[in-house]
C-alpha cells in the first residue's frame, strides 16, 4: 500500500527541533508527502513565517508535492462542510463568553474547555433574537446528536492500539467555527486529509486525543478515515515537551549556528536526540 502523509504546521512562530522530528517521522515514512499550512487562525498567523517553514523544511533535506495548501485561502470549502454538518441538525450557537467557558472543566490538550452546554437547549426564537441583536457567537457541535448519527461508523486503526472506536465524548461540545475564526482545527484537518487523499497521519502523541474528534468528523461527513499513528514528542534538559512558548531551540537558530541537516536527520534516525 503506498502511504500519503502530510506535516501541517500553523505559521505562528518559527520551527523548532520537534517540528522538524514530526515533519521528518511522517516523510521518511512516506511514498508522498504534502506540506499544509494551517493558517486559519488570521491574526496570529504570518506571512514571514509561512515563509521560514518551506525554507527550513528544504534546508533539513525534505521535500513535499508542488502544490503546497494555505488553508487561510479555503476558507469557502470549509464553511461547506459546516452547512453539511448543519443541514443534520448538529450544529448550535454558543453565545457565552470566552471567561465563561474557561470557567469550565478543563478538555483534553488541544480541546476547548469543556462545555456545559448552556446555550445548547436555547430556543430558535431566542438565538434569533440574540444574533440580530449582534452577539458574537461560536458554532458548537452537539456531542450527543453527533454520537447518535455516527452510530457504530467510528471505528480506525491506530498503529499502537489496533482497531479502535472513536469516543470523543471528553471533548463535550466542540466548537466547530468562531466569529473571528470562520472554522476551526478540527474541521479543516479531517477536510485536507480526504481532499489530499491522506492515508497515514502520522503526528505527534499530543494529539492522540484528538484523533477521536476527527474520526467521528469523518463519520458525519462521508470522509474516509485514514491509519492514525503517533510519534514520541522532543523534549528540553527539564523533561517538557518541546514548543514556541518556552522557545525552544529553532531550525532557523541552528542554521545560523552551523548546524549540519544531515546530522540532525541522523540523530532522528537513531533517537540520539531526546
Amino acid at each position: 500500500m503506498s502511504i500519503i502523509s502530510r506535516f501541517a504546521p500553523s505559521p505562528t512562530g518559527f520551527l523548532h527541533l520537534g517540528h522538524a522530528f514530526s515533519a521528518w517521522t511522517a516523510w521518511s515514512r512516506a511514498d508522498r508527502f504534502w506540506l499544509r499550512l494551517e493558517d486559519i487562525d488570521t491574526t496570529r498567523c504570518r506571512g514571514e513565517f509561512s515563509a521560514a517553514i518551506l525554507e527550513d523544511l528544504a534546508w533539513l533535506g525534505l521535500d513535499w508535492e508542488p502544490e503546497v495548501r494555505v488553508q487561510s485561502e479555503h476558507f469557502a470549502a470549509y464553511d461547506a462542510a459546516l452547512r453539511r454538518l448543519a443541514q443534520r441538525g448538529l450544529l448550535y450557537p454558543c453565545f457565552c463568553s470566552r471567561a465563561e467557558i474557561l470557567r469550565a472543566q478543563a478538555a483534553p490538550h488541544g480541546a476547548d474547555a469543556v462545555y456545559p452546554g448552556t446555550c445548547r437547549h436555547l430556543g430558535d426564537a431566542e438565538r434569533a433574537a440574540k444574533i440580530a441583536a449582534g452577539a458574537p457567537y461560536a458554532l458548537r457541535l452537539d456531542m450527543a446528536a453527533a454520537l447518535r448519527q455516527a452510530g457504530p461508523a467510528r471505528q480506525f486503526f491506530d498503529e499502537t492500539h489496533g482497531w479502535t472506536i472513536a469516543a470523543p465524548e471528553p471533548f463535550g461540545d466542540v466548537i466547530l467555527a468562531r466569529r473571528d475564526v470562520p472554522t476551526s482545527y478540527h474541521l479543516c484537518v479531517v477536510h485536507d486529509d480526504a481532499l489530499q487523499g491522506v492515508t497515514h497521519v502520522i503526528r505527534g502523541e499530543d494529539l492522540r486525543a484528538a484523533t477521536h474528534v476527527h474520526v467521528l468528523l469523518q463519520a458525519l461527513l462521508d470522509l474516509p478515515t485514514p491509519v492514525y499513528a503517533h510519534h514520541r514528542l522532543l523534549t528540553d534538559a527539564a523533561g517538557r515537551r518541546l514548543a514556541k512558548r518556552d522557545q525552544a531551540a529553532t531550525l532557523r537558530a541552528l542554521r545560523e549556528e552551523g548546524a549540519d541537516p544531515q546530522d540532525i536527520r541522523r540523530q532522528f534516525e537513531e533517537g540520539r536526540i531526546a
